[in-house]
């Protein structure tokens, strides 16, 4: 017998045996349709169902987040309308070393999935805390905390998390463009693999080598002679094979390195890889005191780009980034903030705990603006959002920093949201591109903006060239082609590359069941309403108009009128919180 790490789902139909009682062969028609559709769902993910128990089915993947996604894709389809309810099926989902017993799995990894099924509520998806820790940082979904559980046969209770709704933006909610994303190397390309703590540093650093990454990548991506590949195809390739990451990101050269702060003094190891056949190229140790990091972090953007294009100098960098902090304590509490704003769509207290790292940060350096933008991104995922005082934050933060190309394009949507201003918008988010036209994740979300302000071919353009940039985007940025063929009208297209992404969210449900309208389909876009009221029982007419910024208001209320028609309730049937800025 072989073992192995698995992620564990376990669905069962509610109810089944007062169901049979009633209408033997009504119950096995229904039990077998509703057990269907969880099988579709399991193997669309990459799971595979390994037993079956009469009104169950147990399934295992290798990845705890493909488990996660069949269950709420399961659930959302049996939401959609007809003889299906959401409350049909409960699940429970685990991550643990498992015993393979030829097709079969075993062990107490696959009893906690069971009980935790078993302890469900109907309709509910509740995961273990092994499992929660593996999702977090990449799950499409935010969760409850319930109380330890106490499950038969296991010694030890177990914290449980519920799925709650959906989340609106993710950092790592990537979506490959391609099946297979290997592309032939670009002249003067590289790739920054994330930063690693060096063994023996507290894991407290993590925060650093992250934050750290983040800005190396978006200091080269400034540097217009460069082509950098971006933050999330970087995490998105899990090896540190030099060779590898050049096939998948189209790289000529990888920058790889280590960090550790002790005390006021902080040592870095640099290492530039070619790809061709793995050669170093270069490596460098530097160990300086911590209020000089971003001195050494200059001097490593500089030489990378310099190797990597043969003609960039000191002066060059100089011009192209933003305006550093003054005082480290400051960029220190600004990188804490950015750990904490990665996870605000998960919990809110996330979002609390960025704002409060971010003030600290202006606290210890008023003139450092970047943690000014990122406390209003933060706070848009709080109810208290205040979109007057957030502006005025950020044109705070413009005159302390007028280059920073994100503060622009933030700026842009709040302009939009509480002025309707689509001119001065424009001028921020052309700003943007001017000041980050390698900058994968700034080109994809400006695209929004020009399928807002009547220019959809522009938003198709912008998306092609974020997604040549970086195959790896994040779901929320490559939906925008999904509302760039609605405001087109091409509604047959629309279904099909929604389709192509790896999971479904509320905004490509909505814009499915919108074009299905436009096509007289009113059945099929009820079905698609019903499975994104499911997925987020408090998605309404009033959060699309919130999200969806048209300037023509003809073409805005064409869409709310096909939302309507398909079902989409005017209010929140709960309330909800404000749409992210991310």
């Amino acid at each position: 017998m072989e073992r192995r790490l698995a992620a564990i789902l376990i669905a069962d139909f509610v109810g089944s045996t007062a169901f049979l009682q009633a209408d033997e062969e009504g119950a096995l028609v229904r039990i077998s349709s509703v057990l269907g559709i969880a099988r579709e769902c399991i193997e669309q993910a990459g799971g595979r169902v390994f037993n079956t128990a009469g009104d169950s089915v147990l399934a295992e993947f290798r990845s705890p987040v493909s488990a996660l996604r069949a269950a709420i894709e399961t659930r959302a389809r049996l939401g959609g309308g007809g003889e299906h309810t959401a409350e049909d099926m409960r699940f429970g989902l685990h991550v643990a070393d498992v015993v393979a017993d030829g097709d079969d799995l075993k062990g107490e990894g696959v009893n906690v999935a069971a009980r935790l099924q078993a302890t469900a509520d109907p309709g509910a998806i509740d995961v273990s805390e092994t499992l929660f820790t593996h999702v977090v940082k990449v799950s499409p979904c935010k969760f409850d905390t319930l109380e330890p559980r106490h499950l038969k046969g296991i010694a030890e209770p177990v914290q449980v998390y519920r799925v709650s709704q959906s989340a609106d933006r993710h950092v790592y909610q990537i979506a490959p463009t391609r099946d297979e994303p290997a592309v032939a190397p670009r002249p003067n390309s590289v790739a920054v693999l994330p930063f690693r703590v060096t063994t023996g540093a507290d894991e407290d650093q993590a925060f650093l080598a992250d934050g750290l990454t983040d800005d190396l990548i978006h200091e080269l991506s400034l540097i217009r002679p460069l082509f950098v590949s971006s933050r999330t195809a970087s995490h998105a390739v899990d090896t540190n094979d030099p060779i590898v990451v050049g096939q998948r990101l189209g790289v000529r050269y990888v920058l790889s390195g280590t960090i550790r702060k002790f005390g006021d003094r902080v040592r870095l190891s640099i290492e530039l890889s070619g790809t061709r056949n793995g050669e170093l190229i270069w490596s460098e140790r530097i160990q300086r005191p911590f209020n000089e990091l971003l001195d050494a972090m200059e001097e490593i953007a500089a030489r990378v780009a310099a190797t990597v294009s043969g003609r960039i100098d000191h002066a060059e960098i100089g011009a192209a980034r933003q305006k550093r902090p003054e005082n480290m304590s400051a960029y220190e509490f600004y990188l804490r903030g950015l750990e904490e704003h990665r996870l605000s769509g998960i919990y809110n207290s996330h979002a609390r705990q960025a704002i409060s790292w971010f003030r600290k940060a202006q606290q210890a350096d008023p003139g450092f603006a970047r943690p000014l933008a990122m406390e209003v991104c933060a706070w848009s995922y709080l109810p208290d959002f205040d979109l007057g005082q957030s502006e005025k934050l950020l044109l705070r933060a413009l005159e302390l920093d007028p280059s920073d190309p994100e503060l622009h394009r933030i700026l842009g949507i709040v302009l939009i949201k509480r002025h309707r201003d689509y001119a001065s918008s424009r001028r921020h988010h052309e700003k943007a591109l001017e000041l980050a036209p390698n900058d994968a994740y700034i080109v994809g979300r400006c695209a929004a903006f020009f399928t807002f302000a009547g220019e959809p071919e522009r938003a198709f353009g912008l998306l092609d060239r974020a997604e040549g940039l970086d195959p790896y985007l994040p779901v929320w940025v490559v939906e925008e082609r999904i509302a760039a063929l609605y405001a087109l009208g091409r509604f047959e297209e629309v279904n099909r590359a929604a389709l192509d992404l790896p999971f479904q969210t509320r905004r490509t449900r909505c814009y499915r069941a919108a074009a299905r309208v436009a096509r007289g389909d009113i059945e099929r876009a009820r079905i698609l309403i019903g499975e994104a009221l499911t997925d987020d029982p408090s998605l309404s007419i009033e959060y699309v108009r919130s999200q969806e910024l048209y300037e023509n208001q003809d073409r805005m209320e064409c869409l709310v009128d096909r939302l309507r028609q398909a079902g989409l309730p005017d209010n929140p049937q709960n309330i909800a919180g404000p749409v992210a800025l991310q």
